[in-house]
């Protein structure tokens, strides 16, 4: 299969890249500096310069694939920036609206990635909705109207990442907790940090997104999840040890509009997603990663 893949230099992404070109497929990556370029390449992949805002690029990239696989998001809009993360959520929506749409009637697959739901009092299951209220409210609507696209003959499905996709000590939420820690001087955490992240390591969920591209039926939903909960507080410890630096709570402010986020209780399970599509993670479970954190 010939795969155009957006977001393929990010911890997840390249993890992808490798991924889908160890399995036998081709992947012709989006890139938007010679620096991504030169990363794709030496990946051994194809390359198409642009990036997600540049919609006629994404439409000929996508009318000549066999899918397609997005993990592009703008990450410049960090969590101090409200307004950054708003102008980013929309450019997202309208480049998978776009790519959808190419893929009308095609019966192609396109696999985009999301988040998983957090549920009060329960691990949160595949089936469970994404939050259509909240921060991070309109990146879920961009999901659920790709989603949608099943009922058009678009093989649409997400894989939904939890808060921490994590490689060789990186990424995700810890990966914020980690550089606030370097910043600020305290491991910090919000609340009492006994709300539990799930997590995952960037090599298994590459492994998901490739059975998600051949297998997942139209209009699914799939949990990258291989750590079902770690308290928050057990994170910011080993952050704390590794740095050589305090830990403590901090305020929920600290973290900006992603703080009420931070501070939630969301534990998920991949239970339905191991057992329908034979995933298996085998990688550093995220607390065994961070023991990678140099000082």
């Amino acid at each position: 299969m010939q795969v155009f893949v957006t977001g393929g230099t990010g911890t997840i992404g390249s993890a992808v890249v490798a991924e889908l070109l160890a399995a036998g497929h081709g992947v012709v990556g989006l890139a938007r500096t010679e620096r991504s370029e030169r990363a794709l390449t030496a990946a051994g992949a194809a390359v198409v310069r642009g990036g997600i805002a540049d919609l006629d690029v994404l439409r000929k990239a996508a009318a000549e694939a066999d899918g397609v696989i997005n993990l592009a998001f703008d990450h410049g809009a960090n969590t101090e920036d409200g307004g950054a993360f708003e102008r980013s959520t929309a450019q997202e929506a309208a480049a998978l609206a776009t790519l959808g749409e190419v893929l009308v009637g095609s019966g192609r697959p396109i696999v985009t990635v999301s988040g998983t739901p957090w549920i009060p009092g329960r691990a949160s299951v595949e089936s469970d909705p994404l939050p259509m209220e909240g921060p991070v409210a309109g990146r879920s609507r961009t999901v659920t109207a790709l989603l949608a696209l099943a009922d058009r003959g678009v093989r649409s499905s997400a894989v939904r990442i939890p808060r921490t996709a994590h490689a060789d000590g990186q990424g995700g939420f810890a990966g914020l907790l980690t550089d606030q820690a370097r910043r600020t001087g305290v491991a910090g955490y919000p609340g009492d940090g006994a709300q539990r992240w799930p997590a995952v390591h960037a090599r298994d969920a590459a492994v998901l997104f490739r059975l998600a591209l051949e297998q997942a039926p139209a209009g699914t939903a799939w949990h990258a999840v291989a750590d079902e909960g770690d308290a928050v507080r057990d994170i910011a410890a080993v952050i704390g040890r590794r740095l050589g630096l305090p830990v403590a709570p901090v305020p929920e402010s600290d973290f900006g509009p992603l703080g009420p986020v931070f501070a939630m209780d969301q534990p998920a399970s991949s239970a339905h997603t191991r057992a329908a599509l034979g995933w298996e993670p085998t990688h550093p479970s995220l607390l065994e990663d961070l023991e990678l954190l140099e000082p």
